[in-house]
Formats: structure tokens, sequence, C-alpha cells
């Protein structure tokens, strides 16, 4: 357990606020590499990527992480300093403990145990990490898996290592994502004076039952495995600096994240014959962060599920509730993608932390999930 701890330890004490890496890749590499990984650096722009790969015959399962992290708010509110790992009362304090370097730390001595009880292991493992998750998720994974697919390099299993439990580590794995669409929304009108509308076409007064259309249109039902499709209005702002003034444009941003029921195309679609029924002029920008995925069944699942009560004695929640993460980009090469992680509860949030002891139960379900997988039998 003090090998999950040190090493846990010395991630957060690397400043690598996204897209900076500050040195985690390297730390790693020099742990996996004297243990047959062959080190890949797929730098792009200013992220830093890694894919460690031990092993060159199917099937491959991929730990898949990010050791960048997102900044630390208002430090005043920490209790320690945020990049100096401390614990209190049985929890580990510290800016990326449970987001995710504490996943990271977890499958890295897993991995290690596992090729020391298994040299001859069957299959392949690689480790693939990247310093673009909390950022733009432009230059990381999504990149690394264009290289990987065209030269043939198939991943048969994904654990992602995000902080997917609930109470206790285990109760909940993420076997799928909504989709996550980005509208960005510009209503043109005529500028004028308060006083004399008809000379004017306030684009705000346009823009309101649209808005409201929108907001109330029902996409779909949701399905066994997701909840109906949710448009959410993030941010609104029109004004010419004056109260006196009609303002010349508006603009609107909306995010849906939305069901294996519906595709971006579609939504694009039904969004404009609102915004065109209600006779708007517009502009509108879309950006698409990922389509919904869903590993519904397979030898991942049933290693977790397995995994886990093993580990903990206790039946785990197959959910695909949450934001967006890296899985993403993976599950459309037909790999199958599961998120299994440390509690989240504290996630993105000043005082972020992550149970001392449940580093030895997320390390032991790796393994053990290893062993279920590639154990030579």
């Amino acid at each position: 357990m003090t090998n999950t701890l040190e090493l846990l330890k010395n991630l957060i004490r690397r400043e690598s606020v996204t897209p900076n890496d500050a040195g985690c890749l390297n730390l790693i590499a020099e742990r996996l590499t004297s243990l047959g990984f062959v080190d890949e650096r797929l730098n792009f722009d200013d992220t830093e990527n890694m894919w460690l790969r031990r092993g060159t015959v199917e099937p491959l399962f991929v730990f898949l992480g990010h050791t960048d992290v997102v900044p630390i708010g208002a430090l005043n509110l920490w209790e320690s300093p945020p990049f100096e790992p401390t614990i209190r009362d049985g929890l580990l304090y510290g800016r990326g403990a449970a987001d995710m370097k504490g996943g990271i730390a977890c499958f890295i001595t897993a991995v290690e145990r596992f090729i020391s009880n298994n040299p001859n292991h069957i299959g392949s493992i690689a480790i693939m990490l990247t310093s673009d998750e909390e950022g733009a998720a432009t230059n990381g994974v999504v990149k690394v898996v264009e290289v990987l697919e065209k030269r043939g390099d198939k991943i048969d299993w994904c654990l992602v290592g995000e902080p997917s439990s609930d109470k206790q580590v285990g109760d909940v794995i993420r076997v799928g994502r909504r989709g996550s669409l980005c509208a960005n929304l510009t209503v043109h009108g005529i500028q004028g004076h308060v006083a004399y509308p008809k000379l004017a076409d306030n684009p705000i007064h346009k823009i309101t039952p649209a808005l409201n259309d929108l907001v109330n249109e029902v996409w779909d039902e949701g399905n066994e495995f997701f909840p109906a499709t949710c448009l959410q209005i993030s941010n609104i702002h029109s004004g010419a600096g004056a109260e006196n003034i009609i303002p010349a444009n508006a603009n609107v941003q909306f995010n849906l994240r939305f069901s294996t029921e519906l595709t971006a195309e579609v939504i694009k679609q039904r969004t404009a014959e609102i915004l065109n029924r209600h006779g708007l002029k517009y502009d509108i920008i879309w950006r698409l962060s990922g389509e919904p995925f869903l590993t519904s069944k397979g030898a991942l699942i049933d290693a977790a599920h397995s995994a886990i009560k093993v580990v903990t004695g206790f039946e785990t929640v197959d959910d695909t509730g949450g934001g967006t993460s890296d899985g993403r980009f993976i599950a459309p090469t037909g790999a199958q993608v599961i998120e299994l992680g440390a509690l989240n509860v504290s996630i993105h949030k000043v005082n972020e932390h992550i149970g001392v002891a449940d580093l030895d139960v997320l390390s032991k379900i790796y393994e053990q999930m290893l062993v279920d997988l590639l154990e030579e039998k």
C-alpha cells in the first residue's frame, strides 16, 4: 500500500495544471520501462501524450488516464497547500488526488504487481496518458487514437480511471456517457433608440420565444441506459452598454447532453427548424464534444463486476451519468470501454481528496481485472 500512496504523493507534488504535465509522464515511464513497457511519446502542440505498451499480441488491455488537473481556485480556501499532499483523518488532500492521479497511481501499482506475478501473461497491456483532458481535449487522446488507428493498433478493452464511485470504491462503474453538443447562437436585429422601437429590431425580444421552445422541446424519452436528452442554456449576452439602446445582436450559448436515441446532426436539424419557425436572422456555431457511447455487455464489464465482488464483497451498479471523459474517443474504435475509479465527491473542488484506504481497494480491483482477463491459463 505504501507504494501506491507514495506514487500518488509524488504525482500530486507536480503542478500539472492543464495542459502542463509537469514531469508526471516521465515519473511513470521510469517505473514501467524496466518491466518491458515501450515508451512512446505522441505529443501535439502544447500537449504531452504517452503510450506505454508491453506485448505485441492480442487482446490489448488499456488503462486510460490524464495527468493534468483543473486550476486550484481560491488558494485561501484550501486547508493545506493544494500541491503538497497532506493526510488528515484518513484522507489524502491535494489537487488531482481523486481526479485522477489517484486512479493513475492505482493502476500503475496494479500493473506492477500483476506483471511480477504473471511475467508471461497473455495479450498486451498498455497505459495511455495525456495532459489535455481537463482543457480543450483537442491534442490529447483524440489525436493519439488517430495514430493508433492508422497503424492498426486495435484496443480490445479500455478502463478509464476517472472517479466513478459514489459512496464507496467500486459501487458504480460508468458503462457509457451521454453525448455533449454545444451551440453558440447569435441572433441579429437592428440597433436603435428604445423610444423608437419601430425604427429598430430588438433581437432580445425575437429570441425569447424561440428559447422557450428550445428549452421545452421533448428531444427524446431516453432509454434503459440513458435519461432523456436535456438542453441547458449556459450564457446569454446582449446590450450596447447603455440602458436606452436597443442592441443589434443577442448571443446565447447552450448545451445538449444527449442519449443514444439521437445524433448530433438530428439535433442540429431540429434546432434549425425551431429557430426558422420564429423567423430569426441568426448564425449558429456548433461544437461536438463527443457522441454518446455505451458498453452494455462483454468481457470487460464481466471482469469489473467479478473483481469488485472479490475485493469488496458487494455488487456494483452500471451507470451512464456524469459529464464527458476521454472514453468518448476510444469507444468509436469498437473497443469495450468502462470508467472505474475513486469517489467523485470532491473532484474539481477546493480541498480535493481521496481516502488513503481506498487506494488499496482500487488498486486490488484493477489487479484482479488483469488476472481475470490476462492471466496465463
